[in-house]
């Protein structure tokens, strides 16, 4: 981190942020706040709902349980940032501080693509090979798993960032962004930005096209298998467990795809900012009200532990 202050004259960046306007700000402060509670409790009562209820300790509740810990991460990276300048009149973040922003931000963003794919291998598993599911997804084999998302995506995350912020920045410094992200900050660089753009988009081939991929193969063979199965209520009950792991995957990937693997030229960075309030604010505080709402199992246990405290 020393070398790369050596090598740029910027010492801070400066957030244009979503809107100039005072009266909008505090729209969108008392907003995002909203949102940020949510997300927190939403995912804090997740967590420990699985964590409480014995049937609820299964493989696919496992991995809920990390993505509703890396939910509260992600959010808490970036929205505590933006609130501060929201609130404030200095609306500047040291270089040391978008950098661990970024990199972290970055970080889980990956994993929850990474995260999202086991998840869906996790169902293939349950509903095409019901079973070999006990001993194919054992707790070993989760472990490992979750391990793999996490540790991938953080030594992805490091290589993208030390090459962007190894790049010199001397002026200006002012991100019309509310956080630091890679693409806006690259814009920033006073000089060609080509291979580290590349570099960007190969590995968002890695941990975010070929996770989806995975997803979109796993969902094909659990439609064959369902359509193959003669009672309606399983094709129910077999659809009906991967219905809030699929509108999470629509609601993520479909901003994240179309925020990093596109040309920067392209960008519309207005548009990206608008993209990058889904993906970072909405996705997270909606992850829990969707596995909550429409998933039998989770909401019957909610309803065990509030009857719990009533006694």
């Amino acid at each position: 981190m020393h070398k790369m202050k050596i090598n740029s004259s910027v010492t801070e960046f400066l957030f244009l942020g979503l809107s100039s306007d005072p009266e909008i700000q505090l729209l969108l402060f008392v907003l995002f706040l909203f949102f940020y509670l949510m997300t927190v409790a939403g995912n804090v009562l997740i967590i420990t709902v699985i964590q409480i209820e014995p049937r609820l300790h299964t493989p696919m509740y496992f991995f809920l349980t990390n993505l509703s810990f890396l939910d509260i991460c992600y959010t808490s990276t970036n929205v505590p940032q933006m609130l501060s300048n929201m609130a404030g009149s200095k609306k500047t973040i040291p270089f040391s501080g978008c950098a661990t922003q970024m990199y972290f931000s970055l970080s889980f963003g990956m994993i929850e693509c990474v995260l999202l794919g086991v998840m869906a291998y996790d169902r293939y598993v349950a509903i095409c090979h019901p079973l070999h599911y006990t001993v194919t997804m054992d707790r070993n084999t989760c472990v490992k798993l979750a391990a793999v998302s996490w540790c991938s995506s953080f030594l992805s995350a490091m290589s993208i960032c030390v090459l962007t912020l190894a790049l010199p920045y001397c002026g200006p410094n002012v991100l019309n962004h509310f956080f630091c992200e890679v693409p806006s900050v690259l814009r920033l660089a006073c000089t060609d930005t080509s291979l580290t753009e590349l570099v960007v988009f190969i590995f968002s081939i890695l941990l975010v096209f070929i996770p989806f991929l995975l997803i979109v193969v796993s969902y094909v063979r659990i439609l064959l298998s369902v359509q193959r199965m003669r009672s309606a209520s399983g094709r129910h009950k077999a659809l009906s467990t991967c219905a809030s792991h699929l509108t999470v995957v629509a609601l993520f990937y479909g901003t994240a795809i179309f925020m990093y693997m596109r040309p920067q030229s392209k960008s519309s960075r207005a548009g990206g900012k608008v993209i990058a309030v889904f993906y970072t604010v909405a996705t997270p505080m909606l992850n829990p009200l969707i596995y909550s709402l429409r998933n039998r199992d989770v909401k019957g246990a909610l309803k065990r532990a509030l009857a719990k405290q009533r006694k």
